[in-house]
């Protein structure tokens, strides 16, 4: 007798083969067979006409803060995913002394945007160590497996105290002892180690992160901490200085790969994308990338499959009038109340006539790219679209709001204030910053077919007001795999991407794959009517704090070590997920 059995449904096993026709049967949480499958089974699943693949691995989220209080993991488990990675760009809360709490709160703030007050509210610290962080988070049930990263920020606060600020340098006391910490992570089955180190991230007071600037010493040996531990990867993410010119991109890279030389065979992994500042900076990374592989390293690149952009609205964290004097005075009202205020003619008369006042600067976390969109937004319209009942992540140029102005003959301003009230100010529009120079993801896919390339970056719990980018993995299905008319990826390789190689590359060989005997981490999808909806705002957050979400139609079933935690779109309240402890698991 089996527990579930799923019939008739196309087997696309995460191998990267064609998919084929398959049965595929479940007892005690694990694969029992794929093929005949001749048995009874508790529940069948129909999936004619639906594909059956692999549970997803995220590698690339910030659900630090959220899985000590939220069970559900959502949206991430609303598409597809049933393992995340979390703990990325060097933010986390652990290691954490009673007197660090609120900075690092200010840190997760700043830098991912999740608002301070439900972090203080809904962070329970019932630990202070990096182990017991992590015993902490197992004892409570979760929808999916999440494995966690140990991060340099709140490391080098632990040992440096008041020291740890950008640009400190450092003793080799403090680096014996972060290596010390990060063994004991690992140790405990951390997966890894990640750092930041990039310009835009800054604390909710406008500072710049601890571990932001730190030498190639201070990486080097904290990386040591992996020689011996068994397993572990080291995650970067990094500007490589590009504010400084491109000519400093080779002495970051060179520090980067110093602390991957003293990992004792630790793979990295590196974000990579697209930046307009230095459009070809994504090529470099690669090819650098490259070269550590041919000296025996084990080196990937994370890459994002659409643009990284931000949605503005007046419900979001950010929108195109946020430092308008009219609109500075009718803030505090609600979205109600500054919608019928916005719609008064002489309102929007007297707005038109303003400029902008700066939002960035010393004590805010606002960076100066805020100030710089604003002041252009003439120009930026060029780049600003309407996100679409239906979004569209790569629209075409002429449905650019400065497009629609230019055919109506109106001030450019004017259309991206009325697109701003449509849906009674519910509206999002979609600013794509990175990955689209060219106006197109022709880019991403050049990065997505590179040998080196894995899917990632979601940011999955994080930039909540701004991004709702959990929903990768559907969105790489739908537009790579079947509706876009150029550049097609076969369905076959995207799901072993986002299957397979991610699970490989993190050290899980009991997932990633279809096959006798591994976990049943399932989805169960009706490809093609896979869609995504419209983002929606929710305040769901502990003291009332709003995040975008969203839902995603074609997911028939999701399960999690043989347990089904949704179905058809909805959570089902199963909550099988778990702590990985890596070099740990079975």
């Amino acid at each position: 007798m089996y527990d579930i059995k799923i019939i008739n449904g196309t087997i696309i096993d995460g191998t990267g083969r064609a998919g084929y026709q398959a049965n595929l049967a479940i007892v005690g949480g694990r694969i029992a067979e794929v093929g005949e499958c001749a048995g009874d089974a508790k529940e069948v699943i129909d999936a004619k006409g639906a594909i059956v693949t692999p549970g997803f691995v995220d590698l690339h989220t910030h659900y630090d803060g959220q899985m000590s209080w939220d069970d559900e993991i959502s949206p991430s488990a609303l598409h597809g995913v049933t393992t995340c990675v979390m703990g990325s760009c060097g933010v986390g809360f652990a290691p954490a002394r009673k007197e660090d709490r609120q900075r690092l709160i200010e840190l997760m703030e700043g830098v991912e945007d999740i608002p301070g007050a439900a972090l203080a509210e809904g962070l329970q610290w019932d630990w202070e160590t990096f182990p017991e962080y992590m015993s902490a988070l197992d004892a409570k049930p979760h929808t999916i497996d999440f494995l966690a990263q140990i991060p340099h920020d709140p490391v080098r606060m632990y040992v440096m105290g008041d020291r740890a600020v950008a640009n400190a340098v450092a003793t080799d006391e403090d680096i014996a002892k972060m290596r010390d910490v990060v063994r004991e992570a690992l140790d405990a089955g951390a997966v890894g180690f990640s750092t930041g180190r990039t310009d835009n991230h800054r604390t909710s007071l406008g500072d710049e992160t601890p571990a932001s600037e730190a030498a190639a010493k201070e990486l080097a040996g904290i990386a040591s901490a992996f020689q011996g531990a068994g397993h572990g990867v080291l995650n970067a993410v990094s500007d490589f200085n590009m504010a400084q010119g491109d000519e400093h991109f080779d002495a970051e890279f060179d520090v980067l790969e110093t602390m991957l030389e003293a990992g004792g065979g630790a793979k990295m992994s590196m974000s990579t994308m697209q930046r307009d500042g230095s459009p070809k900076q994504w090529e470099r990374i690669l090819e650098r990338c490259q070269k550590a592989n041919d000296k025996g390293h084990t080196v990937r690149c994370q890459v994002a499959p659409r643009a990284i952009g931000v949605m503005l609205g007046l419900q979001a964290t950010f929108h195109p009038f946020i430092g308008f004097p009219s609109f500075k005075k009718i803030s505090h009202l609600s979205l109600e109340e500054q919608v019928a205020e916005m719609r008064k003619p002489e309102f929007k008369a007297q707005l038109l006539t303003e400029k902008s006042e700066p939002l960035a600067g010393d004590g805010s976390s606002i960076p100066p790219l805020a100030d710089e969109f604003l002041a252009k937004l003439d120009m930026v319209a060029m780049r600003l679209y309407r996100l679409g009942e239906t979004p569209n992540y790569e629209p075409p140029v002429s449905s650019c709001l400065a497009a629609e102005a230019m055919k109506k003959q109106e001030p450019v301003l004017s259309v991206i204030y009325d697109a701003v009230l449509e849906q009674d100010g519910k509206a999002l529009l979609y600013f794509p910053l990175m990955n689209f120079s060219a106006m197109n993801l022709n880019v991403v896919h050049k990065m997505l077919t590179h040998p080196l390339a894995l899917p990632g970056l979601s940011d999955g719990g994080a930039h909540v007001g701004t991004v709702c980018d959990a929903g990768f993995p559907t969105f790489f299905m739908m537009h790579w795999g079947r509706d876009r008319e150029e550049g097609k990826i076969p369905l076959e390789k995207i799901i072993k991407m986002q299957t397979n190689d991610t699970s490989e590359f993190i050290g899980l060989k009991d997932r990633g794959r279809l096959a006798a005997g591994l976990r049943a981490d399932v989805n169960v999808i009706d490809y093609e009517n896979l869609s995504l909806r419209h983002p929606e705002m929710r305040h769901d957050l502990p003291a009332g704090g709003q995040r975008l979400h969203q839902d995603a139609d074609g997911y028939i079933a999701t399960m999690v070590n043989g347990e089904i935690i949704a179905r058809d779109g909805k959570l089902t309240g199963a909550r099988p997920g778990r702590l990985v402890r890596s070099g740990q698991q079975a």
